[in-house]
Protein backbone atom coordinates (compact mmCIF):
# COMPACT_ATOMS: atom_id res chain seq x y z
CA UNK A 1 0.00 0.00 0.00
CA UNK A 2 1.18 3.61 -0.92
CA UNK A 3 1.41 6.08 1.70
CA UNK A 4 -0.84 8.79 0.04
CA UNK A 5 -3.79 5.55 -0.24
CA UNK A 6 -3.14 5.06 3.68
CA UNK A 7 -3.16 8.79 4.39
CA UNK A 8 -7.15 8.95 2.12
CA UNK A 9 -8.63 5.49 4.35
CA UNK A 10 -7.86 7.59 6.96
CA UNK A 11 -9.83 10.55 5.80
CA UNK A 12 -12.24 8.32 4.63
CA UNK A 13 -12.68 6.56 8.12
CA UNK A 14 -13.05 10.25 10.14
CA UNK A 15 -15.65 11.50 7.43
CA UNK A 16 -18.10 8.39 7.49
CA UNK A 17 -17.36 7.93 11.58
CA UNK A 18 -18.19 11.80 11.95
CA UNK A 19 -20.92 11.90 9.19
CA UNK A 20 -19.64 15.41 8.47
CA UNK A 21 -16.95 17.07 6.40
CA UNK A 22 -16.35 19.88 8.58
CA UNK A 23 -15.88 17.78 11.87
CA UNK A 24 -14.00 15.47 10.20
CA UNK A 25 -11.70 18.02 8.92
CA UNK A 26 -11.53 19.70 12.31
CA UNK A 27 -10.74 16.49 13.88
CA UNK A 28 -7.78 15.33 11.60
CA UNK A 29 -6.49 19.06 11.45
CA UNK A 30 -7.09 19.94 8.11
CA UNK A 31 -9.57 21.84 5.74
CA UNK A 32 -12.78 20.82 4.50
CA UNK A 33 -11.65 21.43 1.02
CA UNK A 34 -8.35 19.50 1.25
CA UNK A 35 -10.67 16.62 3.30
CA UNK A 36 -13.07 16.57 -0.19
CA UNK A 37 -10.61 16.39 -2.46
CA UNK A 38 -8.51 13.66 -0.60
CA UNK A 39 -12.18 11.09 -0.38
CA UNK A 40 -12.68 12.59 -4.14
CA UNK A 41 -9.23 10.90 -5.02
CA UNK A 42 -9.87 7.57 -3.02
CA UNK A 43 -13.25 7.30 -4.84
CA UNK A 44 -11.78 7.86 -8.09
CA UNK A 45 -9.13 5.58 -7.66
CA UNK A 46 -12.09 2.67 -6.28
CA UNK A 47 -14.11 3.05 -8.69
CA UNK A 48 -16.97 3.48 -6.64
CA UNK A 49 -19.10 5.85 -4.53
CA UNK A 50 -18.20 5.60 -0.90
CA UNK A 51 -20.21 8.32 0.68
CA UNK A 52 -23.24 10.23 -0.11
CA UNK A 53 -23.24 14.03 0.40
CA UNK A 54 -26.70 16.25 1.53
CA UNK A 55 -26.94 19.68 2.80
CA UNK A 56 -27.48 18.31 6.31
CA UNK A 57 -25.23 15.29 6.63
CA UNK A 58 -22.57 12.52 4.95
CA UNK A 59 -23.81 8.55 4.76
CA UNK A 60 -21.48 5.62 3.74
CA UNK A 61 -23.06 4.19 0.69
CA UNK A 62 -23.19 0.38 0.73
CA UNK A 63 -19.93 0.34 -0.02
CA UNK A 64 -18.53 2.55 1.96
CA UNK A 65 -20.32 0.57 5.08
CA UNK A 66 -18.35 -2.47 3.57
CA UNK A 67 -15.13 -0.28 3.87
CA UNK A 68 -15.93 0.72 7.01
CA UNK A 69 -16.46 -2.56 8.47
CA UNK A 70 -12.83 -3.54 7.51
CA UNK A 71 -11.09 -0.40 8.23
CA UNK A 72 -12.34 1.00 11.22
CA UNK A 73 -10.74 -2.35 13.43
CA UNK A 74 -7.78 -2.22 11.58
CA UNK A 75 -6.57 1.67 12.18
CA UNK A 76 -8.10 1.76 15.73
CA UNK A 77 -5.60 -0.92 15.85
CA UNK A 78 -2.82 0.81 14.51
CA UNK A 79 -3.02 3.85 16.34
CA UNK A 80 -3.52 1.75 20.01
CA UNK A 81 -0.14 0.08 18.78
CA UNK A 82 1.03 3.79 18.05
CA UNK A 83 0.71 4.94 21.47
CA UNK A 84 1.57 1.65 23.11
CA UNK A 85 4.86 2.88 22.15
CA UNK A 86 5.23 5.76 24.57
CA UNK A 87 6.30 2.66 27.04
CA UNK A 88 9.50 3.23 25.49
CA UNK A 89 9.20 6.25 26.77
CA UNK A 90 11.21 7.61 29.86
CA UNK A 91 7.95 10.13 30.46
CA UNK A 92 4.54 9.13 29.47
CA UNK A 93 2.80 10.79 26.76
CA UNK A 94 -0.19 11.34 24.74
CA UNK A 95 -4.15 12.40 25.01
CA UNK A 96 -6.23 11.01 27.31
CA UNK A 97 -9.77 11.54 26.64
CA UNK A 98 -12.58 11.14 29.23
CA UNK A 99 -16.45 11.91 29.29
CA UNK A 100 -17.89 13.08 32.87
CA UNK A 101 -20.64 14.41 34.69
CA UNK A 102 -19.66 18.02 35.88
CA UNK A 103 -20.15 16.61 39.42
CA UNK A 104 -17.35 14.32 38.92
CA UNK A 105 -15.27 16.56 37.11
CA UNK A 106 -15.03 18.66 39.73
CA UNK A 107 -15.51 16.61 43.01
CA UNK A 108 -13.17 14.53 41.53
CA UNK A 109 -11.71 14.29 38.54
CA UNK A 110 -10.18 18.02 38.58
CA UNK A 111 -8.78 17.46 42.32
CA UNK A 112 -6.54 14.58 41.01
CA UNK A 113 -5.28 15.92 37.90
CA UNK A 114 -4.37 19.08 39.46
CA UNK A 115 -1.88 17.25 41.48
CA UNK A 116 -1.05 14.63 38.39
CA UNK A 117 -0.62 17.28 35.66
CA UNK A 118 2.11 19.11 36.82
CA UNK A 119 4.92 16.89 36.80
CA UNK A 120 3.57 15.04 33.64
CA UNK A 121 3.80 17.83 30.56
CA UNK A 122 3.73 15.32 27.83
CA UNK A 123 0.31 14.48 29.19
CA UNK A 124 -2.82 15.88 27.98
CA UNK A 125 -6.67 15.56 29.65
CA UNK A 126 -9.53 16.35 27.73
CA UNK A 127 -12.48 15.91 29.51
CA UNK A 128 -15.75 16.37 28.30
CA UNK A 129 -18.49 17.21 30.27
CA UNK A 130 -21.46 15.67 29.59
CA UNK A 131 -24.61 14.14 31.67
CA UNK A 132 -25.43 11.26 28.92
CA UNK A 133 -24.52 7.77 28.60
CA UNK A 134 -21.78 8.73 26.42
CA UNK A 135 -21.07 5.65 23.64
CA UNK A 136 -17.18 5.70 24.63
CA UNK A 137 -16.24 3.52 21.71
CA UNK A 138 -18.38 4.72 19.10
CA UNK A 139 -17.48 8.50 19.94
CA UNK A 140 -13.35 7.50 20.48
CA UNK A 141 -12.95 8.27 24.36
CA UNK A 142 -10.58 6.26 26.15
CA UNK A 143 -12.89 6.11 29.22
CA UNK A 144 -16.01 7.63 30.95
CA UNK A 145 -17.29 8.29 34.51
CA UNK A 146 -20.59 7.43 35.93
CA UNK A 147 -22.06 5.99 38.54
CA UNK A 148 -21.52 2.13 38.94
CA UNK A 149 -25.33 1.25 38.08
CA UNK A 150 -25.23 2.84 34.67
CA UNK A 151 -22.12 1.63 33.25
CA UNK A 152 -22.15 -2.23 30.84
CA UNK A 153 -21.20 -5.33 32.31
CA UNK A 154 -18.44 -5.78 29.90
CA UNK A 155 -16.60 -2.58 30.60
CA UNK A 156 -13.77 -2.86 32.82
CA UNK A 157 -15.04 -0.42 36.09
CA UNK A 158 -12.44 1.49 38.57
CA UNK A 159 -14.01 3.19 41.35
CA UNK A 160 -12.63 6.73 41.64
CA UNK A 161 -14.68 8.18 44.57
CA UNK A 162 -16.31 7.48 47.88
CA UNK A 163 -20.12 6.15 48.29
CA UNK A 164 -22.78 8.82 47.63
CA UNK A 165 -25.48 9.85 49.55
CA UNK A 166 -28.72 12.14 48.15
CA UNK A 167 -30.38 14.76 50.69
CA UNK A 168 -33.32 16.32 50.59
CA UNK A 169 -33.40 19.87 51.98
CA UNK A 170 -35.04 23.01 52.29
CA UNK A 171 -34.35 26.43 53.68
CA UNK A 172 -35.13 28.16 56.87
CA UNK A 173 -37.86 30.32 54.96
CA UNK A 174 -39.88 27.12 53.42
CA UNK A 175 -40.16 25.49 56.60
CA UNK A 176 -41.53 28.41 58.07
CA UNK A 177 -44.32 27.95 56.55
CA UNK A 178 -43.95 24.43 56.00
CA UNK A 179 -43.78 21.87 58.28
CA UNK A 180 -41.06 19.12 57.87
CA UNK A 181 -41.53 16.29 56.18
CA UNK A 182 -41.54 12.84 58.51
CA UNK A 183 -42.13 10.27 55.63
CA UNK A 184 -42.13 9.98 51.57
CA UNK A 185 -45.65 10.17 51.61
CA UNK A 186 -45.55 14.04 53.19
CA UNK A 187 -43.69 15.21 50.05
CA UNK A 188 -47.20 15.14 48.22
CA UNK A 189 -48.17 17.96 50.18
CA UNK A 190 -45.26 20.13 49.62
CA UNK A 191 -43.91 22.32 46.72
CA UNK A 192 -40.40 20.50 45.05
CA UNK A 193 -38.32 21.14 42.78
CA UNK A 194 -38.04 18.95 39.71
CA UNK A 195 -34.62 17.98 38.18
CA UNK A 196 -35.46 16.76 34.20
CA UNK A 197 -32.31 14.37 33.44
CA UNK A 198 -30.58 15.23 30.17
CA UNK A 199 -29.48 11.90 29.53
CA UNK A 200 -33.07 10.65 29.17
CA UNK A 201 -35.20 14.07 28.97
CA UNK A 202 -37.49 12.60 31.57
CA UNK A 203 -37.51 13.69 35.01
CA UNK A 204 -35.58 12.45 38.18
CA UNK A 205 -38.18 10.63 40.65
CA UNK A 206 -36.60 11.23 43.90
CA UNK A 207 -35.04 7.53 44.93
CA UNK A 208 -35.63 6.99 49.05
CA UNK A 209 -35.00 3.73 50.75
CA UNK A 210 -35.14 3.15 54.65
CA UNK A 211 -34.46 -0.48 55.18
CA UNK A 212 -35.37 -3.02 53.08
CA UNK A 213 -38.10 -0.55 51.85
CA UNK A 214 -37.00 1.24 48.56
CA UNK A 215 -39.43 4.11 47.07
CA UNK A 216 -39.10 6.24 43.35
CA UNK A 217 -41.11 9.09 44.58
CA UNK A 218 -42.99 11.46 41.76
CA UNK A 219 -42.69 15.51 43.19
CA UNK A 220 -44.38 18.09 42.03
CA UNK A 221 -43.41 21.90 42.24
CA UNK A 222 -43.28 24.77 39.97
CA UNK A 223 -40.00 24.68 39.01
CA UNK A 224 -38.41 21.60 37.22
CA UNK A 225 -34.51 22.16 35.95
CA UNK A 226 -32.05 20.19 34.04
CA UNK A 227 -29.19 21.77 36.02
CA UNK A 228 -28.49 20.66 39.35
CA UNK A 229 -26.81 23.93 40.61
CA UNK A 230 -30.05 25.55 39.56
CA UNK A 231 -32.20 23.06 41.21
CA UNK A 232 -29.84 23.79 44.43
CA UNK A 233 -30.01 27.88 44.08
CA UNK A 234 -33.80 27.81 43.84
CA UNK A 235 -33.88 25.66 47.21
CA UNK A 236 -31.75 28.12 49.03
CA UNK A 237 -34.31 30.86 47.42
CA UNK A 238 -37.23 29.48 49.28
CA UNK A 239 -38.75 27.84 46.31
CA UNK A 240 -39.30 24.26 47.84
CA UNK A 241 -37.65 21.21 48.76
CA UNK A 242 -34.70 19.57 46.92
CA UNK A 243 -33.07 16.40 46.32
CA UNK A 244 -29.49 16.34 45.66
CA UNK A 245 -26.19 15.27 46.41
CA UNK A 246 -24.98 15.91 49.88
CA UNK A 247 -21.84 16.89 49.00
CA UNK A 248 -23.20 19.33 47.49
CA UNK A 249 -24.96 20.87 50.36
CA UNK A 250 -23.28 20.01 53.42
CA UNK A 251 -21.61 23.82 53.46
CA UNK A 252 -25.16 25.15 53.11
CA UNK A 253 -26.62 22.86 55.81
CA UNK A 254 -23.66 23.70 57.88
CA UNK A 255 -24.08 27.43 57.76
CA UNK A 256 -27.81 26.84 58.26
CA UNK A 257 -28.67 28.25 54.86
CA UNK A 258 -30.76 25.04 54.60
CA UNK A 259 -32.29 22.57 56.84
CA UNK A 260 -32.03 18.60 55.89
CA UNK A 261 -35.32 16.54 56.09
CA UNK A 262 -35.91 12.65 55.67
CA UNK A 263 -31.77 11.60 56.76
CA UNK A 264 -33.26 8.41 57.32
CA UNK A 265 -34.35 7.62 54.26
CA UNK A 266 -30.94 8.96 51.94
CA UNK A 267 -28.51 5.51 52.23
CA UNK A 268 -25.05 5.82 50.87
CA UNK A 269 -24.71 4.07 47.34
CA UNK A 270 -21.80 3.33 44.82
CA UNK A 271 -19.98 6.10 43.64
CA UNK A 272 -18.34 7.57 40.58
CA UNK A 273 -16.12 4.48 38.45
CA UNK A 274 -13.99 5.45 35.77
CA UNK A 275 -14.92 2.69 33.03
CA UNK A 276 -12.98 1.65 29.93
CA UNK A 277 -12.91 -1.33 27.52
CA UNK A 278 -10.54 -3.95 27.87
CA UNK A 279 -7.47 -3.20 26.13
CA UNK A 280 -4.01 -4.77 25.48
CA UNK A 281 -2.37 -2.10 24.88
CA UNK A 282 -3.18 0.76 27.09
CA UNK A 283 -0.81 3.73 26.91
CA UNK A 284 1.82 4.76 29.71
CA UNK A 285 0.06 8.05 29.85
CA UNK A 286 -3.70 6.20 30.52
CA UNK A 287 -2.51 4.29 33.04
CA UNK A 288 -0.88 6.73 34.57
CA UNK A 289 -4.46 8.55 34.46
CA UNK A 290 -5.95 5.59 36.05
CA UNK A 291 -3.87 5.19 39.11
CA UNK A 292 -4.23 8.90 39.84
CA UNK A 293 -7.95 8.95 39.65
CA UNK A 294 -8.15 5.47 41.27
CA UNK A 295 -10.46 5.93 44.70
CA UNK A 296 -8.31 3.74 47.89
CA UNK A 297 -10.76 4.35 50.43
Amino acid sequence: MQRDELVDLNAFLAVAEEQSFTRAAARLGTSQSALSHTVRRLETRLGVRLLTRTTRRVSATEAGERLLQTLAPALNSIAEEIASLSELSEKPSGTVRITTSEHAATSLLWPKLKRLLPAHPDIHVELSLDSGLTDIVADRFDAGVRLEETIARDMIAVPIGPPLRMAVVGSPEYFASNPKPLRPQDLAQHRCINLRMRSSGGVYAWELENGRRALRVRVEGQLTFNSASMVRQAALDGFGLACVMEDQMNEHVQAGRLIRVLEDWCPPFPGYHLYYPSRRNASAAFRLVVEALRYRG
